[in-house]
């Protein structure tokens, strides 16, 4: 993901930059679609080079023209191409006409399509609907995208699968899933979230050679980050450090029975370099949790009194990991939120405030996952996947400070209105305790000097990018915990 471009674009967007890119600096529509059908042939190519028999379905506007072109290509380099339009190709108009035109020239002809044209094909290539779908696909072409997913055969999605949503990555009914989508021009932003990832399989990008002036008049809808991009925040270490400059992370959390949450955000602040962590839960679980992580240091807390003081020595609050909804919860949740403290907000914190929906902290991360985003936003977690871009949005204009709506392709919206999607992560993720080690990260972060903004970019990208070392000993089975020894290498990467 890291050679991939760092800026993503609404479709609207890539297509304002292609009528840029035709109007003003001087290539033409059918120049950008030969380029286009040419680096999906090569592509196809280089990943099936014993592949002779390639099914092409062509749609009716320009994604079908980009279609046209790779099955010239593929006649041309003596292989077997069939072709399969959606409706009738003497009906295209423009550069498709153009490019189904020379591929006529060059001897090719339409088939009908049938469930055995399937047999003996050895890739498919998806140039059916293309970025400007916005409705449901149903009837016949739902059928068509159904038998494509069910043939079994690989398929090169062209620019991005067909019925898959450019702006939202929520699939419009049905959608092909590619085993390789290669884009053009701009990376679409429903490519990296939700479904995004997924369907698209490995995700290639091709700017067609597109001027860098071009890109200048079009502002991106989000910026991509990895760790990669955002690491450099850390800086050096001065050699003269203590652990005062490090910060004091207070965890506040673990009501009766869920004493690992708090271990687990605590491990992590520690494991990401902050230079203190205190804990603070019920008094029944302090001497176990001295016993296996004696690092950090753990208070029993009943009384209000008892979090007053701990509260003074704090730089950054994280408050939510299994804190619960008991009377306990909410008081100790209430003197947070009445501290000068940046806060860390996650988990129950999160479904507690959700009661209470008109308050409102400039100086604070909040860290929900889509269930946790609709009950703040008074909503469905269906509503919340219609346009996670709208909804992390949303979360940040009511709620202010930092919102972070995790999920495939996390986002991140700060106090202006910018979102930051990060590409990293894997479904290895998809397991209890992922989410209290984020607070954690965060947490630690901000001890450490960062901005709420720079502390959530930086920790939403370093938790993916260990989950993503972790998972190299397999996705299935992968604890939460497995994260902690690659958390404090990439720290000091």
């Amino acid at each position: 993901m890291s050679l991939l471009p760092y800026t993503l674009y609404r479709a609207a967007d890539a297509r304002e930059l292609d009528r840029i890119a035709i109007e003003t600096a001087g290539v033409s529509g059918i120049q950008l679609m030969n380029r286009a059908g040419q680096a999906v042939f090569d592509e196809l190519r280089y990943r099936w080079p014993d592949a002779k028999r390639i099914l092409i379905f062509c749609g009716g506007g320009n994604n079908g023209g980009d279609g046209y072109v790779v099955a010239r290509l593929a006649q041309a380099a003596g292989l077997s191409p069939i072709l399969v339009a959606l409706g009738d190709p003497a009906a295209l108009t423009g550069d498709a006409a153009l490019a189904w035109q020379q591929a006529r020239e060059a001897g090719l002809v339409c088939t009908t399509y049938y469930p055995h044209l399937f047999n003996g094909v050895e890739v498919v290539v998806d140039a059916l609907f293309g970025t400007g779908l916005d409705r449901e696909v149903v009837a016949e072409y739902a059928d068509l995208l159904n038998a494509i997913n069910g043939s079994g055969v690989p398929v090169v999605a062209v620019d991005i699968p067909s019925g898959l949503h450019a702006d939202t990555g929520r699939v419009l009914g049905v959608a092909v899933k590619a085993a390789l989508t290669v884009t053009f021009i701009a990376l679409k932003q429903g490519q990296f979230t939700d479904e995004g990832p997924e369907l698209c399989g490995e995700l290639v990008f091709n700017g067609l050679a597109v001027p860098d002036n071009v890109y200048a008049q079009v502002p991106a809808a989000a910026e991509r980050i990895d760790w990669v991009k955002v690491r450099e925040v850390l800086g050096q270490r001065s050699r003269s450090a203590h652990k005062g400059r490090f910060g004091h992370v207070l965890v506040i959390g673990g009501n009766h029975g869920m004493a690992g949450a708090v271990r687990m955000s605590a491990e992590a602040a520690m494991r990401t370099g902050a230079g203190l962590t205190s804990v603070a839960t019920r008094p029944e679980h302090v001497a176990t949790m001295v016993a296996t992580l004696p690092e950090v240091m753990w208070h029993g807390v009943e009384a209000i009194s008892d979090l007053s003081e701990m509260m003074t020595k704090a730089t950054v609050i994280a408050i939510g990991p299994g804190l619960g909804h008991d009377d306990w919860a909410q008081a100790l949740l209430m003197m947070a939120l009445g501290s000068d403290l940046p806060l860390v907000v996650d988990a129950d914190a999160l479904n507690l405030l959700a009661e209470y929906p008109d308050g409102t902290h400039s100086n604070w991360v909040m860290t929900p996952h889509p269930g946790e985003a609709a009950r703040l936003l008074g909503t469905s977690t269906d509503d919340i996947n219609q346009d996670r871009f709208d909804a992390v949005a949303r979360l940040q204009q009511h709620y202010g400070g930092v919102a972070v709506l995790k999920g495939a392709g996390s986002l991140i919206c700060d106090p202006g209105g910018s979102i930051a999607l990060c590409s990293d992560g894997n479904p290895g993720m998809a397991t209890g305790g992922m989410g209290d080690v984020l607070t954690g990260v965060i947490a630690a972060l901000i001890a450490q000097g960062l901005s709420l903004q720079e502390a959530a970019r930086a920790g939403v990208s370093l938790h993916a990018a260990a989950a993503d070392r972790a998972a190299l000993a397999g996705e299935r089975g992968m604890m939460a915990t497995d994260l902690m020894p690659h958390l404090r290498y990439l720290v000091n990467s």
